[in-house]
């Protein structure tokens, strides 16, 4: 099953980057997105990240380039979708949208495309048309993609196992590091964790324990270089785990309950304090520009990745 021409519908946050890891790969890329105004800032926001990844040695101009120039835009969902081989859905996570985007790339694709979702927690298969799910699967990755190599592959009730196999050969195929499941386990591993290390890292806040600026001290002090290193199984058999086993008999930590609230987020989002793109989150950025911000953590990520590339052999 040859996957040569790729599109991806949305060009937002991930929608632009997925282009771009699809076209770094090797593969004509046809954009789209909805909005005029965010298809329009593409090609900007992938040049960007092109230079970033040049800049640390990942990639070289002429490969820069090339990739580049496999992306194209597309006005319309039509002329996106009329040859792919492979669908990239990268829009909102609201149910009704990517209901209606799947209806629209139903009515144009061609019968044998592959529709991959790139949905972090939503069950989206009773979302897409029937006649579509033999050939529809989740591709779910991590931002930003074309540095994060991590990405969940899972299947619907009705898909076809060649599907699957398809997307995890092109995958490894372009060096990253697909995670197969076997059927759709809601927010795969890392999103899982993600979601149990914020409900306790908010906790911390609300409760006043401890203060965000705590919170990442710990972390980068005392958690990352290990995890880093090793992963989280393998820092238990280091541990021991006779001690995990104590720690666990003890009892002494009890999980928070998720309330699907946290005041101290409530106030930060009303103050319009949202992340990094409104200037300030739990932390200040000034009037740096987000694209300054955006460079500086990408060029960061490629050097630690390059560090733990030589220090890691064996440990996977």
């Amino acid at each position: 099953m040859a996957i040569e021409k790729v599109a991806v519908i949305g060009a937002g946050t991930m929608g632009h980057a997925l282009a771009l890891v699809h076209a770094l790969g090797g593969c004509r890329v046809t954009l789209h997105d909805a909005s005029a105004e965010v298809l329009a800032r593409a090609p900007a926001l992938i040049a960007t990240a092109c230079n970033t990844l040049c800049e640390a040695g990942t990639i070289s101009t002429h490969e820069a380039e090339a990739a580049r120039n496999r992306v194209l835009r597309a006005d319309a969902i039509e002329q996106a979708v009329a040859n792919a081989d492979l669908i990239v859905e990268a829009v909102v996570e609201k149910a009704e949208v990517k209901r209606a985007v799947f209806e629209e790339i139903d009515g144009f694709a061609p019968a044998s495309a592959i529709i991959a979702s790139n949905t972090s927690y939503l069950d989206i298969f009773p979302l897409i048309p029937a006649a579509r799910q033999e050939n529809a699967a989740i591709a779910h990755w991590y931002s930003p993609p074309y540095i994060v190599d991590l990405v969940d592959i899972a299947p619907g009730p009705s898909t076809a196992p060649q599907v699957i196999a398809a997307l995890r050969a092109l995958y490894e195929g372009f060096g990253k590091a697909p995670l197969v499941f076997d059927r759709l386990v809601p927010g795969y591993v890392a999103n899982r964790l993600q979601a149990a290390l914020n409900l306790e890292c908010l906790r911390m806040i609300d409760q006043g324990w401890a203060s965000a600026e705590d919170i990442d001290f710990s972390i980068r002090h005392g958690l990352v270089d290990r995890l880093a290193l090793l992963g989280h199984m393998r820092k238990m058999d280091y541990t021991g785990l006779e001690m995990i086993r104590n720690g666990l008999a003890a009892r002494t930590y009890q999980p928070p309950e998720n309330t699907g609230h946290s005041p101290a987020l409530a106030r930060l989002i009303d103050a319009g304090r949202t992340g990094v793109r409104a200037g300030a989150g739990f932390y200040d950025y000034g009037d740096e520009p987000v694209e300054d911000l955006l460079h500086r953590r990408d060029l960061g990520l490629l050097q630690l990745k390059k560090m733990l590339s030589r220090t890691t052999g064996g440990q996977e």
